[in-house]
């Protein structure tokens, strides 16, 4: 698999960080460190997103979990949202909403985070595909054993 390089950055949904988290030395653990090698500082999350996985270890108590999750973290930044979002994010709530389309909220920030940082959101979500101008790929279904 050949890697392009991000127009700016990727940003890493919930869902790829908690497969890397469980399989790091799976085909997207490889995929991720390769991108890192090839583009370092290309890989972001958002701190939504560090707040998704910090509550799923919260909830089940699992110290093992916390420390994976920080040690990742170290090598994928979890971006704080800028004033920025808040016009991206009342813009794709309002167009989906009108469209009876409606994403979650939590993925609506993540989408308007996305957008106003110009990086393609990577998640095995496909209800991103839906957001009007968010670059968005599935590195989930790209990285399955076929």
């Amino acid at each position: 698999m050949s890697i392009k390089p991000p127009t700016s950055l990727w940003m890493l949904d919930t869902n790829i960080l908690s497969k890397v988290i469980k399989q790091p030395d799976g085909a997207l653990g490889q995929r991720l460190r390769e991108i890192s090698d090839v583009h370092p500082g290309a890989l972001v999350t958002s701190i939504i997103n560090e707040c998704e996985l910090r509550f799923g270890a919260a909830r089940v108590n699992s110290l093992t979990l916390h420390t994976k999750i920080s040690n990742l973290l170290l090598l994928i930044p979890a971006l704080a949202l800028t004033a920025n979002v808040v016009e991206h994010y009342a813009t794709i709530r309002t167009e989906l909403e009108r469209q009876g389309t409606p994403i979650g909220p939590n993925d609506t920030l993540i989408a308007a985070h996305a957008l106003a940082l110009g990086a393609t959101l990577v998640s095995g979500d496909a209800e991103f595909a839906r957001v009007p101008g968010l670059r968005f790929e599935n590195w989930l279904s790209e990285c399955s054993p076929t």
